[in-house]
């Protein structure tokens, strides 16, 4: 059975985005991406709420990341190659292939996903991810820390959510990032 994971980058602080909706603090070093990179690539399809799904099309509809540095290309031919699902009552229609639109997030047809695919599933997106944490769905948790605090803005956790979390692995970076994993206790 598929795994489903959320992995956000956060500021130490724990946040998604700061106050203004800005994340261009979170911008990962060659290095982080490069092991973002690794982490993305068993994944076999990726669950977005729209904003989150509309800010990952450039990594197919942007020609700029997919011919650029070879982290951005390398991640671009992974995002491409992956099935998406995003959860969304006004989006008309998918801008990207391989993607299908659904409008109503259903716990148990995301079960029903894990249950039948041989690759895990990625959840992006802290507001989509909060209802998979609130359904008891998700099976690792994945931060990566960026050292600045933002002062406020989305949370990449879900407030009045209880996770009794297992450390599983860690790792620290040149540029002062923090990798968490993080199994998500019964």
């Amino acid at each position: 059975m598929a795994q489903l994971i959320y992995l956000a980058i956060a500021s130490l602080d724990g946040h998604i985005e700061d106050e203004d909706g800005n994340f261009d603090w979170a911008e990962p070093s060659d290095e982080v991406h490069a092991f973002v990179n690794d982490l993305a690539r068993p994944v076999g399809t990726f669950l977005y709420g729209r904003r989150m799904y509309e800010t990952m099309t450039v990594w197919e509809t942007d020609p700029s990341p997919g011919s650029g540095a070879r982290v951005e290309a390398d991640f671009a031919s992974i995002w491409r190659a992956a099935d998406k699902v995003v959860y969304s009552t006004t989006l008309p229609a998918p801008t990207t292939t391989r993607t299908r639109i659904e409008r109503t997030f259903d716990p148990d047809a995301v079960r029903s996903i894990k249950d039948s695919a041989d690759r895990d599933l990625l959840i992006g997106g802290a507001g989509l991810a909060a209802e998979a944490f609130r359904a008891g769905i998700i099976d690792e948790c994945q931060l990566l820390l960026v050292p600045v605090a933002v002062g406020g803005g989305k949370a990449a956790l879900p407030a009045r959510v209880r996770l009794d979390l297992e450390l599983l692995d860690h790792r620290r970076f040149a540029n002062g990032s923090v990798y968490l994993r993080y199994r998500i206790g019964t």
